[in-house]
């Protein structure tokens, strides 16, 4: 991972939360949705989730996180840090669905701090990772880049702030019980 670098992400972030709170509150959320849009929630994408390392190489990525507990932030903290580079990145390129957004909005949710099962990854040329995932029947966007320094900057509409430091993900204020696959 490298300054210069890019940051594309493959597929949607929030979704396997999403889903884990459409299933566990499905009668609740008839009160604000049909039955029919509550199962498109329930359904996720997980064909980011599928690749290995060697796929991901192969595609042109030099570094890569799966996003889990904690949702994309978690997944930018971890990578930069691990590195010890900086990112820029631009919230509004982060990709999210928007049967996700309402879900969010129904209980108050950060989707950018809900369980995910997506992929970040590094490339030297993000455009074209994003065309390779393309061709696989994988969505996939750029987001930013790896700066030089520590700084892990977020960017909104000409704005700048700082990821913060990670937190609980969002799941556990409405499913304050549950277990994440792999979690501690």
């Amino acid at each position: 991972m490298a300054p210069g670098e890019e940051l594309v992400v493959a597929g949607y972030i929030g979704e396997t939360g999403a889903a884990a709170i459409a299933n566990a509150r499905e009668q609740e959320l008839l009160a604000w949705f049909t039955s029919d849009y509550i199962k498109t929630i329930q359904r996720e994408d997980r064909s980011a989730a599928e690749l290995s390392r060697e796929d991901w190489e192969a595609l042109g990525a030099t570094e890569y996180e799966m996003t889990g507990e904690g949702g994309i932030f978690t997944a930018l903290w971890t990578l930069s840090g691990t590195y010890q580079k900086g990112i820029s990145i631009d919230l509004l390129s982060i990709p999210v669905r928007q049967k996700t957004i309402e879900l969010c909005e129904r209980y108050g949710l950060n989707p950018y701090r809900l369980w995910s099962g997506c992929a970040l990854l590094v490339a030297e040329n993000g455009g074209r990772l994003v065309r390779q995932l393309k061709k696989m029947g994988i969505d996939g966007t750029v987001i930013g880049c790896v700066c030089s320094g520590a700084a892990k900057e977020i960017w909104c509409r000409g704005e700048a702030g700082c990821l913060e430091r990670p937190r609980p993900d969002e799941i556990y204020r409405v499913l304050p019980e549950f277990q994440i696959e792999g979690g501690e």
